[in-house]
């Protein structure tokens, strides 16, 4: 699907030209087609219809997902405003929980298990009991913020297609300790078909990409992550870990950006990955380095326990945190171009 893609984003206009439609964030030269959502988008769906027998979860995956790669596409032709795709990305989540997926409980890795469910709040509405549950709130919390911080580590030729791949096949891996629970079949089968997609996607836009995911691809990323994770038994623990390096990197963006004052959505060229091209790494080493650290944290995501596990992913965040902290206020960047950094 994506070398049709790849025409009809050019005949159609949907490319990334930094001359035409600059962007801070921007690594790239020249004109890169976007739309790359659309190919994943397919290469999960179509396979859900021929693999799997359609529930309302799945319904309201669907839902959700063409949602964001519509918005995507809307996005891919001219930049939308951040509020208005953040709107979108809420509406996307909504069609999830509508759908009965929630997070009920977690399970503390320090011993117990936290309990969402329990904690409800009824409002009056026009004469009419609302009632919202903390696991919907939490679910719709979780979703929204794993979609965005996804899509923000997509900086480079063959980042995002990689260590998504990689999360998704550890989170299917997890979910096969419970393949004797019929409902865990979709969960393997979903994580299995939404890394397919994604590797399917990596040979065109990995170095030098000939395609963009595009922010419906991102998004569609994140999105997929978080639904997964939900639903192998809420395996919040194993999706942080693996997403680490994306997580950590997030987090220190949304903070500076509201400490200085500016909106957490503006797109801003701070993210890990610029400060790795300005201090000489290549786009091709950045991406290896992203999917490595995926890799070797879904490897001690399958053999530690819980415990171990949240120490292993303070340890990678700890790491992380001053590595960015150090390039940020302690070690003086030289200026460059896009054109050094390509």
């Amino acid at each position: 699907m994506t070398p049709l893609t790849i025409k009809w984003a050019k005949k159609y206009r949907l490319v990334d030209d930094i001359a035409r439609r600059p962007h801070p964030a921007h690594t790239h030269l020249g004109s890169i087609p976007r739309g790359g959502g659309v190919p994943i988008f397919l290469g999960i769906f179509l396979p859900i219809i021929f693999l799997l027998k359609i529930n309302l979860q799945l319904i309201g995956i669907f839902i959700g997902s063409l949602i964001l790669i519509l918005v995507g596409l809307w996005d891919d032709k001219r930049d939308r405003s951040p509020y208005i795709r953040f709107l979108f990305n809420c509406l996307a989540a909504l069609a999830v929980i509508l759908s009965g997926i929630n997070i009920p409980y977690i399970t503390n890795p320090l011993g117990g298990i936290l309990h969402f469910d329990k904690i409800n709040l009824t409002f009056d509405v026009l004469g009419i009991d609302l009632t919202i549950s903390a696991a919907h709130f939490f679910a719709l919390l979780w979703i929204v913020w794993t979609t965005n911080i996804v899509g923000w580590s997509g900086g480079v030729d063959g980042q995002l297609p990689g260590f998504v791949a990689i999360s998704a096949i550890i989170i299917g891996i997890l979910s096969l300790r419970y393949i004797a629970d019929p409902s865990q079949h979709y969960v393997t089968a979903l994580s299995f078909i939404t890394a397919g997609a994604f590797l399917g996607f990596l040979p065109w836009n990995y170095y030098p990409q000939k395609i963009m995911p595009g922010y419906g691809g991102k998004t569609l990323a994140g999105f997929m992550l978080s639904v997964l994770a939900i639903l192998s038994y809420a395996k919040f623990g194993t999706a942080l870990f693996v997403l680490a390096v994306p997580m950590t990197d997030a987090a220190f963006i949304f903070f500076r950006r509201i400490f200085s004052g500016s909106s957490p959505v503006k797109a801003t060229s701070g993210h890990l990955h610029h400060h790795l091209l300005i201090i000489g790494w290549s786009k091709r080493r950045i991406a290896l380095f992203y999917w490595s650290i995926s890799l070797i944290a879904g490897f001690l995501a399958l053999v530690l326990s819980p415990k171990q596990k949240l120490f292993a992913a303070l340890l990678i965040v700890i790491i992380i945190f001053s590595f960015i902290l150090w390039v940020n206020f302690f070690k003086k960047l030289p200026e460059k171009t896009a054109n050094d950094m390509e």
